[in-house]
């Protein structure tokens, strides 16, 4: 099936409901190993997906656009995309297969709705950072751009490049969620966000697992500057 009738099919099925999810998950074997780093996001991708992107599978220019930088344990994502129409469930009888679109990381030319290629970690930030500034030589000034990453990617010194340049830049339309799940080597005097803050940004820390917390800080106003919500869960992942 193509990526394009794929879309087609999907879209006239019901949306799942956020208690399906795990079902769903649970179809997708073979990587058990990266269970906890799919499952400390579930619920970011969840109130994301269903109360505050600006996105559907039709793709439309003026969308938001969302990008996974913690790519390793894709189950979540996909389940979330399925359950918003962009994916059939019926693929995942066959995740990680041979020929399977629904790989270990997620591949943006395979899997409809997936708008980077990740799993190499450090690379999200950078490339929403770059997304932002296009958008807004094009004149389009609605998109938001989302990124999420996990505590453990910030060992990587790209990210604080992207950090430190995000707002110099004005980028007022950046978001950044990170899943603190206590996994980064050294972790951040006063909390990770003191990082983000110190450039410039905006920051909020959540409850991870607190669905009306979750919107209301991702929601929050940016007060012109690119934002940040630290979603805190207690699952320890492998380093991302």
């Amino acid at each position: 099936m193509t990526q394009t009738q794929t879309q087609t099919q999907t879209q006239t099925q019901a949306t799942a409901r956020y208690d399906d999810l795990p079902a769903l998950m649970a179809r997708m074997t073979g990587d058990e190993k990266h269970a906890k780093a799919a499952t400390s996001t579930l619920d970011v991708l969840w109130v994301l997906y269903d109360r505050v992107l600006r996105v559907s599978p039709r793709m439309a220019e003026d969308r938001d656009r969302f990008y996974l930088s913690k790519g390793h344990g894709p189950m979540a994502y996909y389940a979330v995309l399925a359950a918003q129409g962009f994916l059939d469930p019926a693929e995942f009888e066959q995740f990680g297969a041979f020929r399977s679109p629904l790989g270990h990381h997620p591949d943006r030319m395979l899997v409809p709705g997936v708008e980077i290629s990740s799993g190499s970690l450090g690379h999200g930030l950078p490339l929403a950072v770059g997304t932002a500034l296009g958008l807004r030589a094009r004149g389009l000034l609605e998109p938001r751009v989302w990124v999420l990453l996990g505590d453990g990617e910030l060992d990587e010194g790209s990210n604080h490049e992207a950090i430190a340049y995000a707002a110099r830049a004005g980028l007022d339309r950046l978001r950044a969620v990170v899943i603190d799940n206590h996994s980064a080597t050294q972790g951040w005097p006063g909390g990770l966000e003191t990082r983000f803050a110190v450039e410039g940004w905006s920051t909020a820390r959540v409850d991870g697992r607190d669905h009306a917390a979750l919107e209301a800080a991702l929601t929050a106003p940016g007060g012109g500057r690119p934002h940040l919500v630290v979603a805190e869960v207690d699952e320890i992942a492998d380093n991302h």
